[in-house]
């Protein structure tokens, strides 16, 4: 049964709208003006409310996290249904298309901007809107341009390179830390998290309890938390309740284990270099 299943799901959906706001207002930005704020919020809100209901907690996501990237792709959804140009825009293009191409005849050349927007009784600020209109509905149309798609042009909120590199290496120290953890701990973060298996195939397996898997995954999910803040974050390292006791010294067993291993990750490609260039 997952853990969430105590939590409030009206308070994780109203918490989380602020998100919904987010994404669609910074979606808005790079659509057509026509398309609709109210059709996008409602999908957007449709899907919080589906992954609040399908949210595990016990994944170790956070839900603002989780169903960010349900809503984003609610909205795309929503955007591949939508005719990117309204019937008034192609309507308008056609006319200025006929406009020009009437000019082109009289004139034996291209129009100005400023002469088609006299001879269609327009604006130039008019005819740019309708330009442009029509050349996001192009790109943006999944029946338009075919090497570009919604996913490259929408804003995707991607991280910064001194982000992914700070990923990259919470990531590998997440790697070495699981690699540490004791046998038991170890196959239990192992079969739920990466294999996904049922926790009663996990349970049967061990010869124990499901209630006793589950406590085993809490214990294990503490202890990777406390190793990754002992080695990037040490003021969010959380003190233990009994620093003489024998869990601390197994506590600080386990974190000495894994900083050893990662300065042993890191030491492998340095001395490959060394060798290479001997």
């Amino acid at each position: 049964m997952r853990e969430t299943a105590t939590i409030d799901l009206d308070e994780l959906v109203t918490s989380t709208i602020p998100v919904v706001t987010h994404i669609v207002r910074e979606t808005m930005g790079r659509v057509p003006s026509h398309v609709s704020r109210d059709d996008l919020t409602s999908a957007g809100l449709a899907a919080l409310v589906q992954a609040s209901r399908s949210f595990d907690a016990a994944r170790g996501v956070p839900f603002a996290r989780y169903a960010a990237t349900r809503v984003r792709g609610a909205i795309l959804d929503e955007l591949r249904g939508i005719d990117w140009a309204s019937r008034s825009v192609r309507r308008r293009a056609r006319d200025l298309d006929a406009t020009r191409a009437q000019l082109a005849g009289i004139l034996g050349r291209t129009p100005t901007p400023a002469e088609v927007a006299e001879a269609a009784g327009m604006t130039l600020a008019e005819i740019a809107q309708n330009d442009e209109d029509i050349a996001r509905a192009q790109v943006l149309s999944l029946q338009g341009a075919q090497d570009a798609s919604l996913d490259d042009v929408l804003p995707a909120n991607g991280p910064t390179p001194e982000q992914l590199v700070e990923h990259r290496e919470r990531l590998a120290y997440l790697v070495e830390a699981v690699a540490e953890l004791p046998d038991r701990l170890r196959i239990v973060i192992s079969d739920y998290f990466l294999e996904e298996r049922p926790m009663a195939e996990i349970a049967a397996e061990l010869g124990v309890t499901e209630s006793r898997v589950s406590q085993m995954r809490a214990e294990a999910l503490v202890l990777l938390r406390d190793a990754l803040n002992h080695e990037l974050d040490p003021e969010q390292l959380v003190p233990h309740a009994r620093p003489q006791g024998s869990a601390a010294r197994r506590r600080d067993a386990y974190f000495a284990a894994v900083a050893s291993r990662h300065a042993a990750s890191v030491r492998r490609p340095a001395l490959s270099a060394l060798d290479a260039t001997a």
